[in-house]
């Protein structure tokens, strides 16, 4: 071997042995998973679809027929205040009572092992995120809002029926999205401007600890009566079927939402 050779084999061996230092030297990030199942219940059981059986806080008879919904940007709050925001490949989840498969999120990123205080998200879709086409293939691309009245998509499409003050079955469609402001009274003449309706939903008792290769399963429920009964007694003879165009029912929604969801179980 020259001596050419010899230098050459001595550096090579050199970087070689730094890669091997670097490469012992860097720390992994122990992870697990989560998986976020949301359920559906009434008056604290089980939502029953198409049954003339609950009772609001007004005294509406009422039954639910389709229940959909958005939920977005959740974020995982860690014991020492960082924040871990679920983003990979998809930080909107569509859910559907009559579609099984989306009651069930896999989340794809690595959760990070270590003690999580609570989890928060974004009912519904943010001003920045909820813009026409973002969906292109149903059953998401169903739940478009109306250009004229804000475009996007729904928050929510929560239908059923109600007995009205004649004791007849009447058909509601209690739908949130983007709300409108209007020249006139009782929402009519022009459209003057948008109204922003999402809300964030920080889940009570939501705090949990997940180990490596540990899959955390998370249940989420919606308690539908929630919706009508807090802060404000909400009365489908007074805001009849339909609040789309209506900010003002849509506002006493978007308020009674503070409690419609919490946890089911962390397992």
């Amino acid at each position: 071997m020259s001596k050419n050779q010899i230098i050459v084999f001595v550096f090579v061996a050199f970087i070689t042995m730094l890669g091997c230092k670097k490469d012992q030297g860097t720390p992994t990030l122990e992870s697990g998973k989560i998986v976020l199942k949301f359920v559906h219940y009434v008056d604290g059981q089980p939502m029953v679809k198409d049954t003339m059986k609950y009772v609001n806080i007004a005294g509406n008879v009422y039954s639910v027929s389709d229940l959909k919904y958005f939920i977005s940007d959740v974020i995982l709050h860690k014991s020492d205040g960082t924040n871990l925001l679920i983003y990979k490949d998809k930080d909107i989840q569509y859910v559907d009572e009559a579609v099984p498969q989306t009651t069930t999120w896999n989340v794809l990123d690595d959760i990070y092992t270590g003690d999580y205080d609570s989890v928060s998200f974004t009912f519904g879709i943010n001003k920045e995120k909820n813009i026409n086409f973002r969906f292109v293939n149903p059953p998401e691309v169903n739940m478009a809002w109306p250009d004229m009245m804000g475009g996007g998509y729904h928050y929510m499409m929560l239908n059923g029926f109600w007995k009205n003050g004649s004791n007849q079955k009447s058909p509601f469609n209690f739908h949130m999205g983007i709300g409108q402001t209007y020249s006139g009274s009782n929402n009519t003449g022009m459209v003057t401007g948008f109204v922003q309706n999402f809300f964030n939903v920080s889940l009570k008792n939501s705090g949990f600890s997940i180990h490596k290769g540990e899959t955390k399963e998370i249940q989420i429920v919606m308690n539908i009566d929630s919706w009508f009964k807090t802060p404000h007694v909400y009365d489908f003879n007074y805001w009849g079927g339909h609040i789309m165009q209506n900010q003002a029912a849509m506002q006493t929604a978007k308020e009674n939402g503070f409690d419609v969801f919490s946890i089911g179980g962390i397992h």
